[in-house]
């Protein structure tokens, strides 16, 4: 069976690799990608991760079979390859960006930032465990028990954390991954309700972390009961939410309300 490598974390794996394997802490990040790449068949890179590009990405093989295949398809799907593709220079920033994700300070650093960020749970912000290299998961059906899933605790969440502090995360749960019932307009929950906050490369980690964490706190200090949580209407994907700034009269929980 062909194995293929997504690789768009390509060093931050091999840092844990290098962390968390027996007889691979003393040996680079360097290495360590070169032994997973020289195992695979081929790979598939999307370059706006380690990377460190703000655009592109590629497909590599070793079949020069595979490869003739793909680069027909190519022509149906995108055009022939001497239409050019990416620019030089988003080239060169993929060349540069993978080679600087490789070096053992720049992984570091992703796994260090991370880590700091995760240091809101001990304030009681639940979040997912072991935390990965790049993001920290809250998990906003913990933080925010009174909302039910059908008002999207972790879209609220996403709302009161850019109203407070200006931090933008982005909610992983029914608008990625609910199911549709048998009946029509059913929708069956998603058993996440997660909020990702990534960490950018190239900024000032205690100057993200200083100001993240305290907006949960405050938040978490105040009355976060009262969130009243948001409602969608329409197709997932395709509508919008305005804030409203109280809970209707009538008790409801609906404190979004869907403008097109």
């Amino acid at each position: 069976m062909p194995f293929w490598v997504d690789a768009c974390r390509f060093a931050e794996n091999a840092w844990f690799i290098k962390q968390r394997e027996e007889g691979q802490g003393g040996r680079p990040v360097s290495d360590i990608v070169r032994d997973v790449f020289a195992c695979a068949d081929g790979c598939i890179m999307s370059a706006k991760k380690d990377g460190l590009a703000n655009i592109g990405g590629f497909v590599a093989m070793r079949s020069r079979e595979l490869f003739e295949r793909l680069k027909n398809k190519l022509v149906i799907i995108e055009g022939f390859p001497t239409y050019g593709g990416l620019a030089g220079r988003d080239l060169e920033a993929i060349a540069r960006g993978s080679a600087r994700s490789s070096t053992r300070a720049t992984s570091r650093s992703g796994s260090d930032r991370s880590a700091a960020s995760a240091t809101g749970s001990r304030r009681g912000i639940p979040i997912v465990r072991p935390v990965g290299g790049h993001a920290v998961y809250v998990d906003a059906k913990a933080f925010l028990p009174h909302i039910p899933p059908p008002r999207f605790p972790g879209q609220s969440l996403v709302v009161e954390l850019y109203r407070e502090g200006a931090v933008r995360g982005v909610e992983i749960g029914p608008s990625c991954s609910a199911a549709e019932g048998e009946a029509p307009g059913e929708e069956i929950p998603s058993t996440m309700e997660l909020v990702r906050l990534a960490v950018p490369e190239g900024v000032s980690t205690r100057t993200r972390t200083s100001r993240t964490s305290p907006t949960f706190w405050k938040r978490s200090a105040t009355a976060r009961s009262a969130w009243p949580g948001s409602e969608s209407s329409g197709r997932r994907g395709s509508c919008g939410t305005s804030p409203r700034s109280s809970r209707p009269p009538d008790g409801d929980c609906a404190g979004l309300v869907p403008s097109r």
